[in-house]
């Protein structure tokens, strides 16, 4: 059982999370992770974002609906298939630091990468169907592990370039698809029990409402500064986990 303040922190990171997801199509664990790893048993968090986030991009599809890529998004899908239950198998054996690092070291990585600049810097003008199945396999392995399916993905879509709405198109689908996966796999691994989705219950509902809200924002807002925030929080999330999972 929460408490109220520990039931204040996981709404609050199920909102933050909602939001992000809708305006940018992606980041339920990113964002979410430092509030719940923080509010939560660690071996509870990876099954809830997978939850949150898959009802995350169920409200959020519709915005990237007419321009699905699912011949684009085939070796990613291909690749995530075959890393799920690599990712499940060593959530079952990992213990609380070990997430808590790995998540948070992840949360750094990413932030720093988007602050420096790295994908302006970087381009990949053509890659092989056989690097984009790798890609989509960190990001099963990765989405097993911790429900963070859609970083990897993200990153290497932004390096190869194109407009925005082309690489949601690819991303998003497999991110939907590889979280089921993985929470189907959490399922028959005894990760989602009673516990998990008594919380599910509580926060998979913000997070719906604050998707929504966030879809309404996509366009509307300032990306720019919208994204210094997140990666603020994200920055600070990692710092927090990295420094929990250490001391």
């Amino acid at each position: 059982m929460l408490d109220p303040s520990a039931w204040a922190i996981v709404l609050s990171g199920a909102a933050i999370a909602g939001f992000t997801v809708g305006f940018a199509g992606f980041g339920t664990g990113l964002v979410a992770a430092g509030f719940w790893f923080y509010a939560l048993p660690a071996e509870s968090v990876p099954p809830l974002i997978c939850l949150a986030s898959i009802a995350a991009q169920l409200t959020s599809l519709w915005m990237v609906r007419t321009a699905f890529a699912w011949r684009r998004a085939s070796p990613y899908l291909l690749g995530g298939v075959a890393g799920v239950p690599i990712g499940v198998l060593a959530l079952s054996v990992a213990s609380p630091d070990t997430l808590r690092l790995t998540v948070g070291v992840f949360l750094i990585a990413y932030a720093v990468y988007q602050v420096g600049g790295f994908a302006r810097r970087l381009s990949l003008a053509r890659t092989s169907t056989l690097a984009d199945s790798a890609v989509g396999c960190g990001g099963g392995i990765l989405g097993g592990f911790a429900g963070l399916s859609g970083p990897l993905p993200v990153i290497w879509l932004q390096l190869k370039g194109g407009q925005s709405a082309e690489q949601r198109a690819v991303y998003q689908p497999f991110n939907l698809v590889v979280l089921i996966l993985a929470s189907a796999g959490m399922i028959v691994g005894g990760q989602i029990d009673v516990a998990v989705a008594t919380v599910a219950a509580g926060a998979v509902p913000v997070t719906l409402i604050s998707t929504w809200i966030g879809a309404k924002a996509y366009g509307r807002s300032s990306e720019k500064f919208f994204r210094r925030v997140v990666l603020g929080l994200l920055l600070a999330s990692g710092m927090i986990l990295t420094f929990q999972a250490v001391i």
